[in-house]
């Protein structure tokens, strides 16, 4: 699979994997917060990495959520980790 992009070293998503932010966002924010936050069926209904991300590979609006979601919880954790 090739990546339609050339490098992009300013974008924050660059070589994350699609598994690593729902894995991340799903133990930062927990499953029931993760479907408050983007209520769409994988995330409030018997929620799973695997059903997600066959979810979220077929559903292009649903997927720019939860990258919008993952760079915000990014922002959280470094302003509530770290100064400056």
């Amino acid at each position: 699979m090739t990546n339609a992009s050339p490098a992009q070293p300013r974008n924050p998503l660059h070589g994350i994997t699609l598994e690593r932010m729902v894995t991340d966002l799903a133990d930062y924010f927990g499953w029931l917060e993760l479907g408050q936050r983007i209520p769409v069926r994988c995330f409030t209904h018997e929620p799973s990495v695997a059903s997600s991300l066959k979810f979220l590979r077929k559903t292009p609006w649903a997927r720019e959520k939860v990258e919008g979601l993952y760079l915000f919880m990014l922002r959280e954790q470094r302003r509530n980790g770290q100064s400056g």
